[in-house]
């Protein structure tokens, strides 16, 4: 099965580029945010392929007064894994690992074209592999790197400028769930864990980039803590190291209402970075958990649709509504110095967790 994706050179096996192992659940995606230097006007998108399920699907969402509103499109793939659109949103690479323009055709009064411009190399994060049992849950790598931000978005006529803006995108690939869930449970059954905090932020001369995965005991299986300043290149970053995350929950959710970092550098000094939520973005408007639009989803030849809703009305602990990120005010305090910024903490937090007290699937804090 040969498709455009084999005139290049870029196998990584024997198969044409249409295969991608054996594993139904790979998948390929890109992940766009930004927002203003004051937090405002926060955006998301995410554009993924499903090569062994022949679907793509993307998504574009941005807070405005409080709401939400939504772009979601999915599409069959035709296995031109190159064919980077869907619907009315579609990526074009300017410079490989440097700069990306997302671009959303007008849809029911959404629209935007916007350019991401790296601030340094992007850090690859350590791979992530997790099974549920002896099954394979998750095994992936993903690059991150924090952007400077240009362009505009424009809803229900009304156009806002991002000159100056900040953001990050990411590109992950591999395998984790998608699609249709498989019929089959794991023997013997347990209550599904997953705890994540992921959290860029940009400062003045630097990004921060903070992530960590915890099983039921707290016990890190994924983590890495890293400072790179601008202009550097793929080795030029400072690994931290103990890096330990604290959350304050707000009572009755899994939501955080302030979060802490603590990390020592390679010269033994701490330092420490705490993040202030401004806003709140569900994850479920640019696909993640949605329950009518999720990854990988078939909705046939050609789908779109337009969907707004309000954060602020929707339940906290309904599963769909547990991937979250806080736009957030950072402060970093270390190596003799200080200094503002301005990130996201993105939190996705279900089933049991020692540390946080939670117990079952989706308690919420205190409970």
């Amino acid at each position: 099965m040969l498709t455009k994706g084999d005139e290049y050179p870029i196998h990584q096996t024997a198969e044409p580029i249409a295969f991608s192992g054996t594993d139904r659940n790979f998948y390929d995606r890109f992940f766009f945010c930004g927002y203003r230097p004051d937090g405002s006007g926060y955006f998301g998108a995410a554009f993924g392929v499903y090569p062994h399920l022949n679907i793509a699907d993307a998504h574009f969402s941005i807070i405005r007064d409080g709401t939400q509103h939504c772009i979601h499109a999915s599409r069959i793939l035709g296995f031109e894994r190159m064919d980077m659109h869907c619907g009315p949103i579609r990526i074009e690479v300017v410079e490989p690992l440097k700069t990306v323009r997302l671009i959303v055709d007008n849809h029911e009064g959404i629209s935007a074209d916007l350019t991401f411009e790296v601030r340094s190399a992007p850090i690859q994060e350590p791979r992530f592999t997790r099974r549920n049992g002896s099954r394979m849950m998750m095994d992936l790598t993903r690059f991150t790197v924090n952007c400077h931000v240009s362009g505009w978005v424009e809803v229900d006529g009304k156009r806002e400028a991002y000159e100056g803006a900040f953001g990050t995108r990411d590109r992950s690939w591999g395998v984790r769930p998608i699609g249709a869930a498989d019929p089959q449970p794991t023997i013997p059954t347990t209550m599904p864990q997953f705890y994540w905090l992921w959290a860029p932020t940009n400062f003045p001369n630097l990004s921060l980039y903070a992530h960590v995965n915890e099983d039921e005991k707290g016990e890190a299986w994924n983590r890495r803590a890293t400072l790179m300043m601008d202009g550097a290149n793929q080795e030029g970053g400072m690994h931290f190291h103990d890096d330990r995350f604290t959350m304050n929950w707000a009572a009755g959710k899994r939501y955080a209402t302030a979060a802490r970092l603590d990390v020592r550098d390679d010269g033994g000094r701490d330092h420490v970075v705490t993040w202030q939520p401004i806003d709140t973005f569900m994850m479920k408007g640019i696909g993640y958990g949605h329950s009518e639009w999720a990854h990988g989803g078939f909705k046939g030849e050609l789908a779109v649709e337009r969907e707004d809703f309000r954060p602020a009305d929707l339940d906290p602990l309904l599963m769909p509504h547990l991937h979250i990120q806080h736009v957030a005010r950072a402060r970093h305090e270390g190596g003799g110095a200080s200094s503002e910024g301005i990130g996201i903490v993105e939190q996705l937090v279900f089933g049991p967790h020692g540390p946080s007290g939670f117990k079952g699937l989706n308690d919420g804090a205190g409970a």
